[in-house]
């Protein structure tokens, strides 16, 4: 097979086997709030004690992400981003199945070893995203691979609205089926990318020693997070890790928790995650055929369309939720009354927002930092899971008009920020063009 078709081959196997096992991890994380809700509910009917929290988990699981990822560029580097991608995968299996027997103990254990995994899952895919793209094939394939990633919200999602349907509480019966059904997707993509093709890293010296490359891995993060370009994209890759908390399990639970849609909370909540996953595959498709377009106008208006298309969507969450959604079931007082369709509009729109600072952060980040792949993208997920930690522990304590004024406030100064990398990267390409 023709080496560039054996490259974009395994950039969309690998995206399968991502949908896979994100079918199961991300529609989790979205219900595992209303979940643990429920197993509190069912403990106390027994007698029985479960203190456990999904916010608290999400925390935990993004905390140690953050941290791993100081050590998962060593990681990568030492195994290779296939034999990576698949011990990080299993971590989330792990996870999953955890939920089968709820237990605070377990509950907690898992959101830390599935953090660690992550961390590594997510180095080696930008490493092996990197590997197999070109610079004018970067824009195409993270678009590929985004659009292929977010139709697991699709699936996923597709089922739960059906599960739950004329379910006020998640019953231990229609969590078990469920769990069992999410196990074994995600094992199914777990063994899907261990068959991956094998491909040589231009980056690799062949005269270094893989203990050599895992101590020049952690030189470049450190290196990397004192140059004003990458404080920069931190800055913007931070409000993706604020906005993903929003969208992965925030939004989910104040439908699940708005008494005004009545027996249709639950239900609306796999709807909600089906249009969130729809907003993100519209998004990450057009971007990554418009590749060649953004290749010539700049990554900016990309951006700033997504920062508009998100501030519209916190606005017209503001008035259709009520403020104390996030935290408990409410029946609280709105702006205007609390519709449904508008629930739902606004989850597309998370959806079609987040992919388009996503894709636009991945491209520019594969792009810039081609050679130090490992070291940047370890960064990229460590800035972006150490926001979306703070994001869901005070996503437990803040009511949604705060929690929305935080993304406002970020959302502009990540953009402004991104705008300064991109203004400068045109400039000095601009510079490289009219001295040759």
């Amino acid at each position: 097979m023709d080496p560039e078709r054996r490259k974009l081959l395994n950039i969309i196997l690998m995206g399968v086997a991502f949908m896979m096992i994100f079918t199961a991890f991300q529609t989790s994380s979205m219900i595992e709030q209303t979940v643990i809700n429920s197993v509190k509910k069912e403990a106390e009917s027994k007698g029985e004690e479960f203190t456990g929290s999904g916010y608290y988990s999400l925390s935990i699981l993004y905390a140690v992400f953050a941290l791993s990822n100081w050590i998962a560029p060593a990681i990568v580097n030492v195994l290779g981003p296939r034999a990576s991608m698949f011990l990080g995968s299993c971590t989330y299996l792990l996870f999953i199945v955890s939920f089968l027997k709820p237990m605070t103990w377990a509950l907690y254990t898992g959101s830390a070893v599935i953090g660690f995994g992550a961390a590594i899952l997510w180095t080696a895919q930008g490493k092996y995203l990197s590997i197999n793209s070109s610079d004018d094939t970067i824009g195409r394939n993270s678009g590929i691979f985004w659009a292929l990633l977010q139709c697991s919200l699709l699936f996923g999602n597709l089922y739960v609205s059906f599960a739950f349907e004329g379910e006020t509480d998640v019953s231990d019966a229609t969590r078990t089926q469920l769990y069992t059904i999410f196990s074994s997707v995600c094992a199914a993509g777990c063994l899907m990318l261990w068959t991956l093709g094998r491909t040589e890293d231009p980056a690799a010296t062949t005269e270094m020693s893989k203990t050599a490359k895992s101590i020049e891995s952690i030189k470049q993060a450190v290196h990397l997070i004192s140059t004003k370009d990458m404080i920069f994209l931190l800055i913007c890759i931070a409000y993706t890790g604020f906005e993903l908390t929003f969208f992965q399990g925030v939004y989910g639970t104040c439908i699940g928790n708005n008494g005004h849609f009545g027996t249709d909370q639950k239900r609306l909540i796999g709807f909600s995650g089906m249009l969130i996953g729809i907003g993100e595959i519209v998004g990450g498709s057009v971007f990554g055929l418009l590749s060649s377009v953004t290749k010539k106008l700049g990554r900016n208006p990309v951006v700033f369309f997504g920062f508009v298309v998100h501030f519209v969507s916190f606005f017209l969450v503001f008035i259709n939720m009520p403020d104390l959604s996030p935290i408990r079931q409410t029946i609280g007082p709105t702006y205007i009354p609390s519709y449904e369709w508008l629930a739902l509009v606004c989850s597309f729109l998370l959806g079609l927002a987040d992919s388009s600072f996503n894709t636009q952060l991945y491209s520019i980040v594969g792009f810039k930092y081609r050679d130090q792949s490992a070291a940047a993208f370890g960064l990229f997920k460590f800035m972006q899971s150490l926001t979306a930690a703070g994001g869901f522990f005070y996503s437990n304590i803040l009511v949604l008009k705060w929690q929305l004024a935080i993304l406002v406030v970020t959302g502009f100064m990540g953009t402004l920020s991104f705008f300064q990398v991109e203004w400068a990267l045109v400039k000095s390409q601009n510079q490289y063009e009219r001295i040759n």
